[in-house]
């Protein structure tokens, strides 16, 4: 299902995930999807949208949001890869959202997102769900990084 999944996403979206190019063979290699698949879930959490395709009647993965945490830092980094054909319904913003809830509920103090400048998409989905842009004071650096505070140290 999660190479099927790769399958679905445009050159864009993979560019704004994974900040650069990165080809089909090498997101789908059996190495690579066996550490994404298989969760340690002391360290990390993964939530998959999933639905019955109508034709086949299959189900297949339409987003994958995942919850990293950052060791011996009380903080945890959140990305999210939605499928081309599902983006612009309010999922992804739904995965943060319970990735959120995930991280207080595991004790974190804040959650972090990195992104690309240009990948507007990300940066509302994280202003709608209160985290706040962290500056750079490097103004040619092409990431950004949002901010959410879960608790108080």
């Amino acid at each position: 299902m999660m190479v099927r999944f790769h399958g679905t996403l445009s050159e864009q979206s993979i560019f704004f995930r994974y900040a650069g190019q990165f080809k089909i063979s090498q997101r789908v290699a059996h190495e690579r999807l066996s550490r994404l698949c298989f969760i340690d879930y002391d360290h990390e959490m993964a939530l998959v949208a999933e639905r019955e395709d109508p034709a086949s009647g299959e189900s297949e993965i339409i987003a994958v949001g995942r919850l990293m945490k950052m060791h011996d830092t009380g903080d945890g980094e959140v990305a999210l890869l939605v499928s081309d054909a599902h983006q612009g319904q309010g999922l992804g913003t739904e995965l943060v959202r319970r990735l959120v809830q995930i991280g207080r509920d595991e004790g974190l103090q804040r959650l972090l997102a990195v992104m690309l400048r240009q990948n507007q998409v990300m940066q509302q989905v994280c202003r709608k769900l209160g985290f706040d842009a962290v500056p750079s004071d490097d103004l040619t650096d092409p990431m950004i990084q949002a901010v959410k505070l879960l608790s108080r140290p």
